[in-house]
């Protein structure tokens, strides 16, 4: 017998539901005013919403013109549809929108738990504002300084996730490297480990460092972040930050392998009170 269960959705299809919901909502609108002023079913827009089918093209389109979405929401929402049933999702930058535009951010926001691994960064949960401005300088030295302004209030904003009621889970690793690095200087890196040290204290928040001394290891070839998510429907996934654009990986075979990199990064790193006394000698040396 052939296996009938429905198709977990795509990295796509979940980000065009919930664009779509996210401007219903600016909209001012319920489903039943949708319906009656579109006549799409209402159990259809609820399953479009929650990305349990991918809507026809002329219903989106009919959707998009009656939430009075721009032209570059129209573009970019209906090329979500026309490849939302294919497995992993290369999103170009766009070098004029703010971060707080990303995809990315709209995954984190919904995760119940986020694994990071950093090699050369301190994770951007973990960010403090000045390490941060710092570090949007120093990687996009083209940038003004109101798209640093924009790129450090988004990560700001961002770290909500950690303090609402129901918190993210977070555990990240780094490479001691990330924190040798005077990324704006001495008083910016103390400030910075100092938070960090502050963060590991919060039940919800695990923080390890691979120092040194561990020689090689599986995490060399570059960060990652896994996620998964409170709804058993909504599969995991794995972003990575690449030259080309956000890479969003979600096939079974991606999933293990970077699920079992994160393992073994876990078990070379040092525990979490090994790390944070790593971190108290670190903030001390600049004392």
């Amino acid at each position: 017998m052939p296996d009938k269960r429905p198709r977990p959705p795509t990295v796509r299809l979940r980000r065009l539901a919930a664009e779509l919901r996210k401007l219903r909502a600016e909209a001012g609108l319920t489903r039943e005013d949708v319906t009656e002023r579109t006549g799409i079913n209402e159990a259809t827009l609820y399953r479009i919403e929650r990305s349990r089918a991918r809507p026809q093209k002329r219903t989106l389109i009919s959707l998009l013109g009656l939430y009075q979405a721009d032209a570059a929401q129209r573009a970019d929402l209906l090329a979500l549809q026309s490849g939302s049933n294919d497995q992993g999702w290369l999103r170009p930058y766009h070098s004029e929108l703010p971060e707080e535009y990303t995809s990315y951010i709209g995954f984190e926001a919904e995760a119940r738990t986020v694994r990071n691994y950093e090699s050369l960064f301190v994770p951007g949960l973990a960010q403090t504002e000045h390490y941060a401005a710092e570090v949007v300088r120093g990687v996009l030295p083209m940038a003004s300084q109101k798209e640093i302004a924009q790129r450090v209030q988004a990560r700001m904003e961002r770290k909500a996730v950690l303090t609402k009621q129901n918190p993210l889970q977070l555990w990240a690793i780094v490479d001691e490297a990330a924190l040798r690095r005077r990324v704006g200087g001495r008083d910016v890196m103390r400030g910075q480990v100092r938070h960090l040290l502050d963060l590991m204290a919060e039940p919800h928040v695990t923080f390890q460092v691979i120092p040194f001394e561990k020689g090689a290891h599986a995490g060399m070839t570059g960060s990652f972040v896994h996620m998964d998510f409170p709804d058993v429907d909504d599969p995991e996934l794995v972003y990575l930050d690449t030259p080309a654009g956000d890479l969003f990986l979600e096939s079974e075979a991606e999933i293990r392998r970077y699920k079992s990199m994160f393992e073994h990064l876990q078990a070379v790193a040092l525990g979490p009170n090994d790390s944070a006394e790593l971190l108290t000698r670190l903030a001390e040396a600049d004392d």
